[in-house]
C-alpha cells in the first residue's frame, strides 16, 4: 500500500522528526498526550505480564518472549508508519489535508485521489489493528477482573469452565462495537478523548508497575536493576510533565510556546535533581539495613557487611549466578505476602499522584465536553 503512493525516503525520514506546526496549545498538547496514550497504553503494561501468564511460560522462556516482544514492536512501528505514510502521500496536494475526520474518510479519500486499491488496503489494516486492539483490550479487563475477584480467567479453560470470564470478554467487546457506531464526529472526539485519557493514566500505572518490579517479596532476583529504574524513572516524568502541561493550558489557554518551554526546562531540572535525591536516599536505606544485619549476626561491623555486599564481582559469574537464582524463582502466592511498609515519603508521594491522577481525568473530561459542545 505505502508504495503505490510513491513516497520518498527524505520525505518520510523527515516526517518522522516531531514537530509543532502553530507552536504548543492546549489542542496540540492534547493530540501529544493522546499520542502517547494509544501508543504506550496503561493496559498494555499490565496485559503483557497476564498473557504470559496465560500462556504458561516458565523463566527459562522469558528471553524468547522478550525477543518476541521486540519483534511485534517493529513490525507494529514499521506498519504504523506505512499507514501514515500512505495517507500523507497519497492525499498530499488535495484539499483534504489538514480536514481529516476519521479513518473511513481518510479510506474513502484515497479511494477517490489515488485508487480503490489503496482505499480497500487502508481500510483493512485499520479494520486488522482494530480487531487486534479489542480483543487486547478486553482480555486485559477480564484478567484484571479475574484476578481481583478470584475467578477463573485464561483461554485455557472452556466455556463451562470459566463462564465469568468469557461473559465479561464477551461484553466488553460487545459495548465496543457498539461506540463504534456513534455518529462521526461524536466518535472522532471520543476516541482521542479516550486516548488521551489513557495518556493522563499511563503514569500512576508506571508508577505501580515500577514500584512492584521493585519488590523483592513478589520478585525476588527479577527486580530491577539500577539502569531500569533509572530509565523508569525518566519516562515517567516525562509522561507527567506531559499531563501537567496539559493541565496547565487548560487552566491557563493564553500560555505561549516560549513559556511552556521554559516549563518542560524546568522540569527536566526538578527530574534530575529528584532522581539524585532518591538515588541518595534509597543508599541511606541500604546502610540502615546493613546495620541491622550486622546486629543480627552477632554485632560486626556495618561497614564491613557494606563493603562486601558492594565488592565488585566478576561480571560473568554475577550474571551466572543471578542466572540460577532467577531459574528457581517462584513468586508466592498473593494471599501469603505481607502488606508491604511505606514510608512517609512514599505515601506522600502515593497521595500526590492519586490528587493528580483525579484533577488531570476531571481536565481530559472538560476538554472533550468543549470539544463536542464547539
Amino acid at each position: 500500500m505505502a508504495v503505490l503512493v510513491r513516497p520518498t525516503l527524505a520525505e518520510t525520514a523527515s516526517g518522522l522528526v516531531p514537530s509543532f506546526p502553530g507552536g504548543l496549545n492546549a489542542e496540540l498538547l492534547m493530540l501529544i498526550v493522546a499520542i502517547v496514550g494509544t501508543t504506550v497504553a496503561p493496559w498494555q503494561l499490565f496485559f503483557q505480564q497476564s498473557n504470559i501468564v496465560d500462556k504458561r511460560l516458565t523463566p527459562r522462556w522469558i528471553r524468547y518472549e522478550r525477543i518476541d516482544l521486540a519483534i511485534g514492536i517493529v513490525v507494529v512501528m514499521v506498519g504504523a508508519i506505512c499507514i501514515m505514510g500512505a495517507a500523507a502521500f497519497g492525499l498530499a496536494g488535495t484539499d483534504a489535508v489538514g480536514n481529516f475526520t476519521d479513518a473511513g474518510a481518510v479510506a474513502r479519500l484515497l479511494h477517490e485521489h489515488v485508487s480503490p486499491t489503496v482505499g480497500a488496503l487502508f481500510a483493512l489494516l485499520l479494520l486488522d489493528a482494530s480487531l487486534i486492539g479489542a480483543n487486547a483490550v478486553g482480555l486485559a479487563t477480564t484478567y484484571a477482573l479475574g484476578d481481583t475477584f478470584g475467578k477463573r480467567h485464561s483461554l485455557h479453560w472452556k466455556l463451562s469452565e470459566a463462564p465469568a470470564f468469557y461473559l465479561g470478554y464477551g461484553v466488553l467487546l460487545a459495548v465496543a462495537a457498539a461506540v463504534s457506531f456513534s455518529p462521526d464526529p461524536v466518535l472522532g472526539v471520543l476516541t482521542q478523548g479516550v486516548q488521551a485519557l489513557a495518556g493522563v493514566l499511563l503514569p500512576s500505572a508506571t508508577v505501580f508497575l515500577v514500584l512492584l518490579c521493585n519488590d523483592k517479596a513478589v520478585l525476588g532476583p527479577w527486580v530491577n536493576t539500577v539502569r531500569q529504574n533509572i530509565v523508569a524513572g525518566v519516562i515517567v516524568w516525562s509522561l507527567v510533565l506531559l499531563s501537567l502541561s496539559l493541565t496547565a493550558v487548560t487552566f491557563f489557554p493564553d500560555l505561549t510556546t516560549q513559556q511552556l518551554k521554559v516549563f518542560f526546562v524546568a522540569g527536566v531540572v526538578v527530574g534530575a535533581l529528584g532522581g539524585l535525591m532518591i538515588y541518595a536516599m534509597q543508599k541511606r536505606v541500604e546502610r540502615a539495613e546493613a546495620r541491622v544485619m550486622a546486629t543480627d549476626l552477632g554485632g560486626l561491623d556495618p561497614a564491613q557487611i557494606w563493603d562486601l555486599e558492594s565488592a565488585p564481582r566478576d561480571r560473568a559469574l554475577r550474571r551466572e549466578v543471578l542466572r540460577q537464582e532467577r531459574e528457581i524463582w517462584r513468586t508466592p502466592a498473593l494471599d501469603t505476602l505481607e502488606r508491604p511498609a511505606w514510608s512517609a515519603l512514599r505515601t506522600a508521594g502515593m497521595v500526590a499522584l492519586r490528587g493528580y491522577l483525579v484533577l488531570a481525568v476531571v481536565l481530559v473530561g472538560v476538554k472533550v465536553a468543549q470539544t463536542i459542545v464547539g
